[in-house]
């Protein structure tokens, strides 16, 4: 296992916030550990598709797996995550429509 501080860090959590579903699902992990197939029904998106934004996020170090009796559940690999996505939501940007689309997409 590599550990990584300060700059990869920031770079995997923009990776990994970059995708709509993704960001939604570390949300959801922020407010309480999930099981895979309750995140896929609670986000309305496939659960094959929430196995690959799942495998995507453990790969990038954001979430584990715990194995929980016959399933396993998904949480937060640091509780500091959670505390750092709470603070990033209620931050407000002055964005310059001319350089960024409102998907957050920069157009310069």
């Amino acid at each position: 296992m590599q550990t990584l501080t300060h700059a990869p860090v920031l770079a995997r959590f923009g990776y990994a916030v970059s995708d709509p579903t993704r960001a939604r699902i570390l949300l959801a992990l922020a407010d309480a550990p999930a099981y895979p197939s309750d995140l896929a029904d609670s986000l309305a998106v496939s659960r094959q598709s929430m196995s690959n934004h799942l495998t995507c996020l453990r790969g990038c170090g954001l979430v584990v797996a715990v194995p929980h009796g016959r399933r396993t559940r998904y949480e937060l690999a640091d509780s500091r995550l959670g505390h750092a996505i709470r603070d990033l939501i209620g931050v407000v940007l002055a964005v310059d429509p001319a350089c960024c689309a409102p998907d957050g997409t920069c157009l310069a």
